[in-house]
């Protein structure tokens, strides 16, 4: 049953359920075209039509953003620094064969095939995301929820966070074997348990109603919206429940730019940049139709405000 308390974009911004959820007819039609202001190019080499189901469409009322900007501007730096490096060099990257592991602090560890995950009944979510570097897309992400996954691991009571695990694979990431490593890999995040198991945090295997392409974080990525894009590890391979705030990769390398927590906000500037505003990619052009006002957890205070009650989040940025 969706739930109401999440805000949903106005119905001029939706495209038709009838178009939306068949996938033929949207590619046919040219319906997401006329809803994001793009083309569609071709469907990635490998990637699949995935059925899903309405999720809570807790976006914020923009359109999506053209999936042609979603798969060839963006960041993955297990394959460049470029924010063309992911699209340009990531189709060596194989998403297959595939399993997630979930360990740790839990009653029954699990391992999951991905074609086991992409069999689950899935929700199709309409997220605002924010970049530290003070740009933002609307992504319409194929997923599941997390606390779903973590529930049938059986969490203990003394486990406090959710540590996760990137892929290593230098041989098909030419990131991580590059002269000048950027991180040490692989890619490490981390979570509060109440956080991961927040209804609005969710494993995507798809976006635009096909499976994650490459350069997105195939085969399985974690999406929190109201925290900055860093935190959405992307090829997780290992989940780990822990007692113990974990090691996260941006926060080890630069921990006065790059905070555990990662929630937007606008009050918050990094060293280098003010968060006070941002540019909406593929609004009005590639390059958008000027900035706009940061919103306060990207949006979503409404639903995760309390998560945070009582901390100083000047500090705990």
């Amino acid at each position: 049953m969706r739930d109401l308390r999440f805000p949903s974009p106005p119905p001029s911004a939706i495209t038709p359920p009838r178009l939306w959820l068949s996938r033929r007819a949207l590619m046919a039609t040219g319906a997401v075209a006329g809803l994001a202001g793009g083309i569609l190019p071709p469907r990635a080499a490998g990637a699949a039509a995935l059925a899903a189901r309405p999720g809570p469409l807790s976006g914020t009322g923009l359109r999506p953003t053209p999936l042609r900007d979603v798969t060839h501007y963006n960041n993955f730096y297990e394959f460049g620094l470029e924010k063309t490096d992911p699209a340009e060099r990531s189709g060596d990257f194989h998403p297959r064969p595939w399993t997630v592991r979930i360990e740790g602090m839990v009653a029954r560890p699990r391992t999951y095939d991905i074609d086991a995950l992409l069999a689950r009944p899935l929700e199709e979510r309409i997220y605002r995301m924010r970049c530290v570097e003070a740009w933002s897309m609307v992504i319409p992400w194929i997923g599941f929820p997390l606390r779903d996954l973590l529930a049938e691991a059986e969490p203990l009571g003394s486990a406090k966070y959710v540590a996760f695990e990137s892929v290593l694979r230098p041989s098909e990431m030419p990131g991580q074997g590059g002269v000048l490593p950027v991180l040490d890999w692989p890619y490490v995040e981390g979570l509060r348990l109440d956080e991961a198991t927040h209804p609005l945090t969710i494993l995507a295997v798809g976006l635009y109603g096909q499976t994650l392409p490459n350069q997105n974080g195939a085969p399985i990525r974690l999406v929190v919206p109201w925290k900055y894009g860093f935190k959405g590890i992307k090829s997780i391979t290992r989940i780990r429940l822990t007692d113990r705030m974990p090691r996260t990769s941006w926060n080890v390398r630069a921990p006065d730019e790059y905070g555990f927590y990662a929630n937007v906000n606008p009050a918050v500037d990094h060293p280098r940049w003010s968060q006070a505003t941002e540019r909406p990619i593929g609004a009005g052009g590639f390059f958008g139709a000027g900035r706009q006002p940061t919103l306060p957890f990207n949006g979503y205070g409404e639903q995760v405000a309390g998560l945070y009650a009582g901390m100083d989040l000047r500090r705990d940025f």
